[in-house]
């Protein structure tokens, strides 16, 4: 199995450069992978920041990737409640951390939107409380 960096998944998606691109859609089309939370994490970043991918598509692209079958995505379920997050408004990092954090009695931050956010979805655990 391979570990990719996240500028294979990002040609692979945004098929910017004609060769890179082939290069890595043949890789992620024939052989087994993975992908590092940490890669998943940048991913949502240089989607946002870089190609102005909205929130709702990006959440797409992580489900889609984690529904590859040839794909073994680090913290998959951490990775696929914060996606589902992303999509109802969170911040990808903020509901990343959050989800890492299930079993802990509550999450404490400084965040006042994080909070706010919390409590417009579903409810989440562990709770999110602010400092």
């Amino acid at each position: 199995m391979r570990a990719v960096d996240t500028n294979v998944l990002v040609r692979a998606l945004v098929a910017d450069d004609p060769a890179q691109t082939a290069r890595a859609r043949a890789l992620l089309k024939t052989q087994a992978v993975y992908i590092p939370v940490t890669v998943m994490l940048e991913l949502e970043w240089v989607l946002r920041s870089s190609y102005s991918y909205p929130a709702k598509a990006i959440a797409a692209v992580i489900e889609n990737l984690a529904a590859v079958e040839n794909t073994v995505l680090a913290e998959r379920g951490a990775v696929l409640a914060a996606a589902t997050r992303l999509a109802q408004g969170w911040d990808f990092a903020d509901a990343l951390h959050h989800a890492l954090s299930e079993g802990c009695d509550d999450f404490v931050t400084l965040d006042g939107d994080l909070v706010k956010r919390s409590k417009r979805t579903s409810k989440v655990s562990p709770g999110i409380t602010r400092l």
